[in-house]
C-alpha cells in the first residue's frame, strides 16, 4: 500500500503480525515496532529501545489521518491503487485510462459490476476486490465501453492479472 505523508510517497508493506510485535517494510526497509493500542484512538510504539507515543485522527472516509507524534502533526492518506490513480490524475500527471484493468495485487474479486457491451460513464465502478481485508472499488476515469470480462464474482487473482478489457474509442 502506498502512504502519502506531506508531499513524500512511502511503499509501506505489513510483513507480519504477531500479537503487538510488528514487521513492516517500508520502502524496502524493515522495521520490527512494538505496538500497544490504547484508547481514544492513541497508541503506545516501541522501536529500538525507544518509547514513542502517537495519537491517531482519523478523518470520515477513512483513509487520511492526523497523526500527533513528539510535539508535531503529520498528514497521512493512505492510498490504494484507485486512490493513488485519483490523486496523480487530480495532479494532472497521470496517464489516460488505460484499456486493460489489471489486478494491482493478489486478491478477491467480490463482485462484479459490468459485463461487456456495457457503455460505462467516468466514475462508475466496475467491481469491488478485496486484499488483506480491506475492500476496494475500481472505478473508470473516463467513458468508454467494456469489452471483455475476464474475472467472476469470488474468484482469486494474482498481481498483474488482466480483469477486463475496456474499448476506449477515440
Amino acid at each position: 500500500m502506498d502512504i502519502q505523508v506531506g508531499n513524500k510517497m512511502y511503499d509501506v508493506t505489513l510483513i507480519n503480525k504477531d500479537g503487538n510485535k510488528v514487521s513492516i517494510d517500508i520502502d524496502g526497509k524493515v522495521y520490527d515496532v512494538d505496538v500497544a493500542m490504547l484508547q481514544n484512538g492513541t497508541c503506545s510504539l516501541l522501536y529500538n529501545g525507544n518509547s514513542y507515543n502517537a495519537e491517531f485522527v482519523r478523518s470520515e472516509g477513512g483513509k487520511h489521518y492526523s497523526v500527533n507524534l513528539n510535539y508535531s502533526t503529520y498528514q497521512i492518506d493512505m492510498l490504494d491503487s484507485q486512490a493513488k490513480y485519483m490523486k496523480m490524475r487530480k495532479n494532472k500527471t497521470a496517464a489516460v485510462q488505460s484499456d486493460t484493468i489489471t489486478a494491482p495485487m493478489p486478491c478477491k474479486i467480490v463482485k462484479i459490476y459490468c459485463k461487456p457491451g456495457d457503455k460505462v460513464k467516468e466514475g462508475d465502478t466496475l467491481f469491488t476486490m478485496e486484499a488483506m481485508k480491506m475492500q476496494s472499488n475500481y472505478k473508470v476515469s473516463t467513458d468508454c465501453e467494456v469489452a471483455e470480462v475476464l474475472c467472476a464474482d469470488g474468484d482469486n487473482v494474482r498481481a498483474e492479472q488482466v480483469l477486463v478489457r475496456l474499448n476506449l474509442g477515440d
